[in-house]
């Protein structure tokens, strides 16, 4: 039976290519957006194109009340779409990015980032474990700056960490209905995440690759395909882990 995966934020950037990557593999997907609903029907019509079945549903990762709401409609639409009451996968991609020195980020951009970079995955699998079948997939995205420090991140690249460590809570308290969890950390992409930055600053684009073994900034078809890989039956005794998807950016 073909599975299903749900990817937040997969109207865009790397959710949309991993949803995409997903598709090439022969899988289904349910993608969410936050307020772009052409966007999203725009990826659900390049699914659609490589013979999978797709749907597009809204959602705030940030706001964890509508969670309950959410569950409601996914369990809808796996009855109306594809006659079935589980899903197969959860892709906790959605994310945003806020820039700030300890000096200067406001309290207001750190709850955002706590809202939607931990409170948001932890609760919002918590609203779908009664959907997701047993032996099924969990991917959840962390990042680099998890490692490595940026000045302007230090919040961000903190709840990055915290998802790693609850990636491995996950993994232990999951893995007795044979549900894999694990923690995919890309480098810097070329994408319109924080604005662009890293695709659209030369000079940025241009320090980054100086610092990496393989010599470029990541492109979105690096992470993507490797998500998609990661949730495949060959992968199946891969859990708990952290795996960074960065091309060897700052190891010396």
């Amino acid at each position: 039976m073909d599975k299903i995966a749900i990817v937040t934020g997969g109207s865009r950037g790397l959710g949309r290519n991993t949803a995409i990557a997903i598709a090439r593999r022969g899988d289904d997907v349910i993608l969410t957006y936050h307020s772009n609903r052409a966007e999203a029907e725009s990826a659900v019509r390049e699914i659609e194109a490589l013979g999978r079945r797709a749907v597009a549903l809204q959602l705030d990762t940030g706001d964890a009340s509508s969670f309950d709401a959410f569950a409601a409609s996914v369990a809808r639409v796996l009855k109306e779409h594809w006659k079935r009451d589980r899903f197969d996968v959860l892709v906790n991609n959605a994310g945003h990015a806020a820039y700030g020195k300890l000096g200067s980020i406001t309290e207001s951009d750190a709850d955002g980032l706590y809202r939607v970079h931990l409170k948001g995955p932890v609760f919002l699998t918590q609203a779908l474990l009664p959907l997701i079948r047993d032996g099924g997939r969990i991917v959840n995205l962390s990042s680099g700056l998890a490692r490595f420090a940026t000045p302007g991140y230090a919040f961000y690249g903190s709840l990055k960490a915290a998802i790693d460590m609850m990636t491995r809570y996950m993994a232990v308290e999951l893995g007795p209905r044979g549900i894999t969890v694990n923690a995919v950390a890309p480098g810097a992409i070329e994408t319109d995440f924080g604005g662009g930055v890293v695709r659209d600053n030369a000079d940025i684009n241009r320090h980054i690759a100086s610092v990496t073994a393989l010599g470029r900034v990541g492109l979105p078809d690096d992470i993507g395909p490797m998500i998609a890989t990661l949730l495949s039956e060959e992968n199946r005794w891969v859990t708990g882990q952290r795996i960074e998807v960065s091309g060897g950016q700052s190891l010396s």
